[in-house]
């Protein structure tokens, strides 16, 4: 069996709730600042694309959809101004012209804070881990094992959600 990068894995696990909000992958909720620019996207985020409730007949063009982006109260009029380039810019990203119309809803955007520090494991903790694992032959199976098994210890003590890659 071959290890799968998490990117690849988290897609499957947020495209159900991505889907019930109108997109139809990641990318534009992932990709944001690239698509909208860092100081944009440090005041905004889509919300959801509202598709279209009627189908169009055979041979009669679809009518694009609305996105709705949450935007800083502050911030909204000028948003209102730059509305077709968001528009513009979504559309070239996604290729096609799927969005025509933006909605924006106020509100407050959350915003990426500090990383808090996390705990460390203990030397002893630490050593009595790479113990375990010294038998393993792999390299990479070896140093996975230890940091599952550093992240599990950690756990124990501090009753952090840390992950494998979060100890020390």
């Amino acid at each position: 069996m071959v290890a799968k990068p998490l990117a690849e894995l988290i897609e499957d696990c947020i495209a159900p709730a991505l889907a019930a909000q109108g997109f139809a992958g990641r990318s534009i909720v992932s990709l944001w600042p690239e698509i909208v620019g860092e100081r944009l996207a440090a005041r905004t985020r889509p919300l959801k694309i509202d598709w279209p409730k009627r189908r169009p007949a055979p041979g009669e063009p679809a009518d694009p959809a609305t996105l709705v982006v949450r935007v800083e109260g502050a911030f909204a009029l000028e948003m209102q101004q730059l509305g077709p380039l968001v528009v513009e810019r979504v559309n070239t990203h996604l290729g096609w012209r799927a969005v025509g119309k933006l909605v924006l809803k106020q509100g407050p955007v959350a915003t990426p804070g500090m990383p808090r520090p996390l705990p460390k494991l203990d030397a002893e903790a630490a050593a009595a881990v790479d113990r375990q694992v010294a038998t393993v032959e792999d390299e990479g199976l070896r140093e996975a094992l230890a940091r599952l098994g550093k992240a599990v210890a950690l756990r124990a003590r501090h009753g952090s959600p840390a992950g494998p890659d979060t100890a020390s």
